[in-house]
């Protein structure tokens, strides 16, 4: 079970996380034959910003699969993401390259402030990502038009320097607690240079106001002249986020409606989970042009939802076949088939859970992976908290509680499990006295076997 990625951006926070070594082989110019794990670049070309990259290329791919990059944190690593969020599971499930940029700069942050990384083309960290991307799109026949990338903290920030700098490249990115492109931009080091200015105290703290037009302008004037569609953009941001003020979470709109054209009114408005408002600018369907996902009550440690990045992506749309999944033996019936259907067959290690927990004082987070031994369209998982504990939020599930029951029912986009294949998601929670672990899982009403 990866552990929380709450815990490693926590510790990100901190400043608390020490540097993880990528005990990993190094990637040949030839796709490896075993590729379903995390694997070094020892080179990958133009690299300006000498930053590393780790590659994760799943077993199975489509005919021309898409490409994610996934940008850690200050102080992250890698490794760290890999480890901590779910988009290399998905990839697997979905079938699609995941790329793992890795600074090397004091405190492992990217840089997103100097004149070199805001402009097309500059000899900074934005040009050694793309360096990636195309290292990957002339090893493997890869579909050049879905592209994306998405971040935490450092790594949001440099999702939205990256979307303004590089629109030719990227189709899509989700930012999950970041700032607008340019916002970090200082006066220090002198212009044309390289190196990551200091701390920007005046946006971080969202002292940096300004106008959509502004914000806009800014954004473009990293690609200047540029006339070509603008990649979709997707947001998320803690109502109490204290590292990145909550300002830049409405700073970042007004930019994107101004470069993306859209108006700034929401075509629609909702609440896909407990404590969510989701805003949707443009269009009011999944795939609309800026999506912003507000959570009340989140500090700067925000759960990362790597299912509904990828759902914003439409990297969910194709699944890759499982070979193990048994092709059905029996015919169709004549007859109408009844309205309720016939539940799960129970039996012995039908379904294993696996319940990881990050506490602290009165609160914890939980992320849960079930794993089925039979392919299933659409999943319920019960389970009793022994404690009192209660849910709080939820990611990637529709969960409810009653009493100490919990049942978490599917998101939209995330229902089907291949035989053998499993799912993840995740919840905060309160306690008081103890924080005693549930045993007694159920997944569609078969008891699963905790692992």
């Amino acid at each position: 079970m990866k552990p929380s990625l709450r815990r490693a951006v926590a510790a990100a926070t901190t400043l608390a996380l020490g540097v993880v070594g990528l005990a990993v082989a190094a990637l040949t110019t030839a796709p490896a034959a075993q590729a379903a794990s995390l694997v070094n670049v020892a080179s990958f070309g133009s690299n300006p910003g000498q930053l590393g990259m780790s590659l994760f290329v799943p077993d199975s791919l489509p005919a021309k699969p898409a490409v994610l990059v996934v940008v850690h944190y200050c102080t992250g690593t890698a490794q760290a993401m890999y480890d901590g969020a779910q988009f290399d599971e998905l990839a697997t499930r979905y079938g699609y390259i995941v790329i793992y940029p890795q600074a090397n700069r004091s405190g492992s942050c990217f840089d997103v402030s100097s004149a070199q990384a805001l402009t097309h083309g500059g000899a900074s960290d934005p040009a050694s990502i793309v360096s990636m991307v195309q290292h990957v799109q002339q090893r493997y026949v890869t579909d050049t038009s879905r592209v994306f990338v998405t971040g935490v903290s450092s790594g949001a920030m440099m999702t939205e320097v990256l979307l303004a700098t590089y629109p030719d490249v990227f189709a899509a990115g989700s930012a999950f607690a970041g700032v607008p492109a340019t916002c970090f931009s200082t006066t220090s080091p002198p212009p044309g240079t390289a190196s990551q200015a200091p701390w920007n105290s005046d946006c971080s703290g969202g002292r940096r106001v300004l106008t959509a037009q502004q914000w806009g302008d800014l954004a473009r004037a990293a690609y200047p002249g540029y006339t070509g569609a603008r990649p979709r953009v997707q947001l998320w941001h803690g109502s109490e986020d204290t590292t990145l003020s909550y300002v830049n979470f409405g700073e970042a709109i007004k930019q994107w409606t101004n470069v993306l054209g859209v108006s700034a009114t929401p075509a629609s408005t909702d609440s896909p989970a407990s404590g969510q408002t989701r805003t949707r600018y443009g269009a009011t369907g999944d795939r609309a042009p800026l999506e912003a996902i507000s959570l009340q009550g989140v500090g700067h440690n925000l759960p990362v939802d790597a299912a509904g990045a990828i759902h914003f992506f439409g990297l969910d749309t194709t699944s890759i076949p499982s070979p193990t999944t048994p092709a059905p033996t029996t015919p169709v019936p004549t007859t109408p088939a009844p309205t309720t259907p016939a539940p799960t067959p129970t039996s012995s290690g039908a379904c294993t859970v696996t319940y990881s927990v990050n506490q602290w004082n009165t609160g914890f987070t939980a992320n849960i992976t079930v794993r089925s031994a039979v392919a299933l369209n659409g999943w319920t998982l019960t389970w009793t908290y022994p404690s009192g504990q209660t849910v709080t939020q939820a990611w990637s599930s529709v969960t409810t509680q009653s009493g100490s029951v919990v049942t978490a029912k599917n998101a939209a986009w995330n229902g089907a499990i291949p035989a053998g294949g499993s799912t993840q998601f995740g919840l905060n929670g309160a306690y008081s006295g103890t924080n005693t672990a549930p045993t007694n899982f159920a997944l569609n009403g078969t008891i699963c076997t905790r692992a």
